[in-house]
């Protein structure tokens, strides 16, 4: 779909099976892969880079040191998680094919920053998220990952305030609590979001 473009959350290990696994995840990679295999068929035989110029897939990633202030160790709220090098921190393997180096971007890097929204991220040249998605000519902005409550729902209303269209793919989300994600959801349609 052109002037479209999707952005996976956090679809990481510890957030999937790890330390901070959330319910939904397992299956919500599996409907994140099947989203980005609808919106590519009819490309085989085309190399992966001529579809992310169709449909380009923008990853966010935590990507902490060992001493991060999230870590509860250093007075943070959450156990560690996502460390930089660790498979904790590695992107699920069926959707690693379609990563690009420019279009993966990582937060959580600085051991004094707390970063929910995929916003504060950057690729390692530096750019940001929303400085990509401009280049890219998305207006439509599809989101999936992990999780709903924290660093989806941050992402997906920074996304809204740079004036992108976001589309919120339900089934694709994992979650730390049920009710919460229900919530999250309810008050992100409230606030303009579409939630698919």
């Amino acid at each position: 779909m052109k002037n479209s473009a999707l952005v996976v959350v956090d679809m990481l290990y510890d957030f999937i099976d790890g330390s901070l696994a959330c319910l939904n995840s397992k299956n919500a990679v599996k409907e994140a892969a099947g989203f980005i295999d609808s919106m590519t068929s009819g490309q085989e035989g085309n190399s992966n880079e001529e579809i992310l110029d169709t449909f380009p897939i923008l990853f966010v990633c935590d990507h902490h040191p060992a001493d991060h202030s999230s870590f509860r160790e250093y007075g943070g709220t959450w156990p560690p998680h996502c460390i930089q090098g660790t498979h904790g921190g590695a992107v699920h393997e069926i959707l690693q094919p379609y990563m690009q180096e420019e279009l993966t971007f990582f937060k959580g890097c600085d051991p004094a920053v707390e970063q929910y929204s995929g916003f504060e991220a950057a690729n390692k040249a530096g750019q940001s998220l929303g400085e990509i998605l401009g280049l890219l000519d998305a207006e439509n902005v599809y989101v999936c990952g992990i999780a709903t409550e924290y660093c989806v729902r941050a992402t997906c209303e920074d996304l809204k305030k740079a004036g992108f269209k976001v589309r919120l793919l339900s089934n694709a989300l994992g979650y730390v609590d049920e009710a919460g994600h229900r919530k999250a959801l309810e008050e992100m349609k409230a606030e303009g979001m579409i939630i698919e």
